[in-house]
């Protein structure tokens, strides 16, 4: 199968400008799967990446949230087929490693070292010219895109791809770093400092959970408005004013947060680490204060999910009226305009812009 030209949002180095080019995009190998895009979400984890914050090999094709349509399968794929819809996932497990096979993969062994680290797929090679990187396997700003097949996950028809596609990184996130991270039971009390799309995909987890109190916590009035519409029970505006919580999720990963998390914890309380800070930055608490609390500070990895498990479950709470996407989605742009859907989630305008690319929606 030939490659196709593909237009894509290319960062050539950090802090540089986003280039919006046509690249050339090789057929899916062995056990790979071509998807085109429907809609791509913007995170600030794609922010870190153009502001030179977190090491990712360069020069790289952005994104690593979307929703797709298959069109092209690689050998030995006989579990999806063209059509299908998919959301994509930046930890497309292996299957093999003493992770996969403990129940964890999430931590998959072979994404840490390969995928994540050095910008290419499985084999070790890229399917994008010109010596582009992929992003975390995902690189969904893009028309189209090539991805392990454990990378595409297949979900009903009957929901929009162009709603959906936050659940591939925000929502996995949020909701599973209360179910499977924290393991919140009924009746807790929970605090969530930041209300961006990951944020208030943890507030809806507590909600879902049966939280007694969520307290949302952000700078931003009209986040805390939106945090209450999806089930906040109290706001605040400053993360000091949390107190004597069971749980606290950081869903911003600034030190200061951090540290704000752990200090607000009731006795037994644990702190979720779910925001991720730039690379190298240090946060302090006191080990004998947590120790004699009974406390814990616990990392969560995107939500301890297993995608091919969680992220239809997830869809099917959207379908089913449980879980409210749509008021998390605060823009829709073209691709083109992909370095100003950044700027407005830097500035804080923005929740969750979806960059639409015409695929099946």
């Amino acid at each position: 199968m030939a490659a196709v030209p593909v237009k894509a949002a290319v960062l050539r180095a950090p802090g540089a400008a986003i280039e919006i080019t046509s690249v050339e995009l090789e057929a899916p190998h062995a056990g790979e799967v071509e998807v085109e895009i429907a809609a791509a979400g913007v995170c600030h984890s794609d922010l870190h990446v153009v502001r030179g914050e977190w090491d990712v090999p360069m020069p790289v094709v952005l994104g690593h949230e979307g929703s797709g349509v298959v069109t092209r399968l690689g050998e030995g794929v006989t579990d999806l087929e063209v059509g299908d819809h998919v959301i994509l996932s930046w930890v497309p497990q292996c299957g093999h490693c003493r992770q996969c096979v403990s129940g964890r993969p999430w931590q998959c062994e072979l994404v840490a070292s390969v995928i994540a680290t050095q910008g290419v797929l499985f084999d070790g090679t890229s399917r994008w010219g010109d010596g582009l990187h992929h992003y975390l396997g995902v690189s969904s700003w893009a028309e189209r895109v090539v991805v392990p097949r454990s990378g595409a996950v297949k979900i009903r028809r009957d929901v929009p791809l162009d709603v959906v596609a936050i659940v591939g990184c925000a929502v996995a996130t949020g909701v599973g770093a209360v179910r499977n991270t924290a393991g919140v039971p009924p009746d807790a009390t929970v605090g969530v400092i930041g209300c961006g799309g990951v944020g208030l995909s943890v507030v809806q987890g507590a909600r879902l959970a049966g939280a007694s109190r969520i307290v949302a916590c952000d700078t931003n009035p009209a986040k805390l408005e939106v945090a209450t519409r999806l089930g906040a029970t109290e706001t605040v505006g400053d993360a000091s004013e949390l107190r004597d919580l069971d749980y606290v999720f950081d869903a911003i990963g600034r030190i200061e947060t951090t540290e704000a998390a752990i200090g607000a914890l009731a006795l037994g309380g644990a702190a979720v680490i779910v925001g991720l800070p730039p690379t190298g930055r240090r946060a302090s608490f006191d080990p004998l204060a947590l120790a004699e609390a009974n406390q814990r500070i616990l990392g969560c990895n995107y939500g301890s999910v297993d995608p091919q498990r969680d992220i239809p479950w997830i869809v099917d709470l959207y379908k089913a009226d449980m879980l409210d996407l749509d008021t998390m989605i605060s823009a829709r742009r073209p691709l083109e305009e992909a370095a100003a859907a950044l700027e407005d989630l830097a500035e804080g305008r923005t929740l969750r812009t979806l960059l639409t690319m015409g695929g099946t929606a």
